[in-house]
């Protein structure tokens, strides 16, 4: 089944008000940009965004959330975005924060059908507990927090410790960035993209994937496919020349490296 699309227009026409998407991207490293781009300019709104990170602001997620269009976050890290902090603490954005690993895994397992998970991460802690501000009101109080979640003792290895139970993610759809793909829908992921981009596209009803380099079927070793093809709906070719900026550049000064060695 070929299931390339021929714009970014048409891969998220369907993504209505309201609707819940796993977005792929660690930083801003694999942020499908150009699928977030056709999303703002579609003008669905009211959205209920799962991610590691909501962008910068003016990239990645954070043109979405400037322009007013996502109602909550579910991410393990705010970031370098002064709108996310700024509409999180100003009651405009309802905001679950989730351990980094615990999100990945709640994103994987609602792919793989696995309903709820025990883990040792934050035991202990608000995030078992309950508490967390999800949502503050315009004067700075917190309106809602967190439940708290089951806590149960296992003994993995004759251990005993305890465990807290989080349920697995499953959303209406996903937009993830790759660096290959095949009209099937298999897809290569390079370096960081493997972070959130392979289980934020097994837990979308619908996946939607952008892809620098399109190819045919039986063209990607099945050794190298790290998604196949069974999670993916819809795929885009963007090409390679797309812009990819990092967050912070970091440089030595001149001469720095030389001084360090003969240190």
């Amino acid at each position: 089944m070929d299931k390339g699309v021929a714009s970014a227009a048409e891969a998220v026409a369907d993504i209505g008000d309201g609707s819940s998407i796993a977005v792929g991207g660690f930083g801003l490293s694999g942020n499908p940009m150009m699928l977030i781009q056709a999303l703002l300019e579609q003008g669905a709104t009211g959205l209920s965004v799962v991610s590691n990170n909501c962008g910068v602001d003016g990239w990645g997620l954070g043109v979405l959330l400037a322009a007013g269009r996502i109602r909550k976050m579910t991410s393990s890290y705010v970031g370098e975005n002064k709108e996310f902090a700024r509409r999180y603490l100003h009651g405009e954005l309802e905001l679950e924060l989730t351990p980094q690993g615990t999100l990945a895994e709640k994103l994987r397992a609602g792919g793989a059908g696995i309903a709820a998970f025990y883990t040792r991460t934050g035991v202990g802690t608000q995030v078992a507990e309950g508490g967390l501000p999800q949502k503050y009101d315009a004067d700075g109080n917190v309106v809602q927090g967190s439940e708290a979640k089951e806590v149960r003792t296992f003994a993995p290895g004759g251990v005993s410790d305890e465990f807290v139970l989080e349920e697995s993610i499953v959303t209406d759809f996903a937009l993830v960035h790759a660096a290959k793909g095949d009209r099937h829908g298999n897809l290569v992921f390079n370096k960081a993209t493997r972070q959130f981009g392979p289980p934020a596209a097994m837990a979308g009803k619908i996946c939607i994937a952008q892809v620098e380099e399109l190819v045919e079927p039986g063209m990607i070793d099945p050794d190298e496919v790290h998604l196949p093809g069974i999670y993916v709906h819809r795929i885009l070719e963007v090409g390679q020349d797309i812009e990819k900026p990092i967050e912070k550049r970091t440089v030595r000064a001149a001469g720095a490296a030389a001084s360090t060695k003969e240190a």
